[in-house]
């Protein structure tokens, strides 16, 4: 049987949510109101469509009454739990939605990175632009397709590890090694 609290609009979040992991309907209530907008805000802010951002915002707060009884308020504010839930959440979903990434050896993924520009563009490209490109085509092929998944795709280094058919300390050592060689040729060209 749920239990009916008496809880004010201006109970603390930490009193809300245990009211939450005890089954209280009004705790629930009030929760969600205080929280609905911060929840879809942060979720739309990172999906930038609404109805994915809805569904986001959902299934955060499933997530949260769900699991409101192993909070721990040592480890951080009910605010940045929640909305902590919900920017992976959000992040998830956006990493599903995204199509397969192209590999970078692909002829087709090198010709998606045009040189001609507007004229417009063309003012706006700097020296340290071109700079960079050459940086990364001079690593090797390993760690260009390494850093490509992991910085231009945002993959996970579990995720490039599975991607490329090698072991997690392999993936991390190629991203951290070519991430190291791009740092070294920016100083050495002085990009800013």
């Amino acid at each position: 049987m749920r239990r009916q609290g008496h809880y004010g609009d201006g109970a603390s979040d930490e009193a809300l949510l245990s009211g939450v992991a005890l089954g209280d309907e009004r705790a629930v209530l009030i929760f969600v109101r205080r929280y609905q907008r911060r929840l879809f805000g942060l979720a739309l802010g990172i999906v930038g469509d609404s109805g994915m951002a809805e569904d986001v915002a959902q299934e955060a707060f499933i997530r949260i009454l769900r699991h409101a009884a192993v909070y721990d308020v040592r480890r951080g504010s009910v605010a940045t739990w929640t909305l902590t839930i919900t920017r992976n959440l959000a992040i998830d979903a956006l990493r599903v939605r995204r199509p397969i990434p192209t590999a970078p050896e692909d002829r087709a993924f090198l010709d998606l990175i045009s040189s001609e520009r507007l004229p417009d563009d063309a003012a706006a490209m700097s020296e340290s632009v071109a700079q960079a490109r050459s940086a990364l085509a001079a690593l090797p092929m390993d760690q260009r397709r390494a850093i490509v998944l992991a910085v231009m795709y945002g993959r996970t280094v579990a995720e490039v590890a599975t991607l490329e058919s090698i072991p997690l300390g392999t993936a991390k050592s190629r991203i951290r090694l070519g991430l190291a060689k791009l740092r070294e040729a920016a100083t050495v060209m002085e990009i800013p």
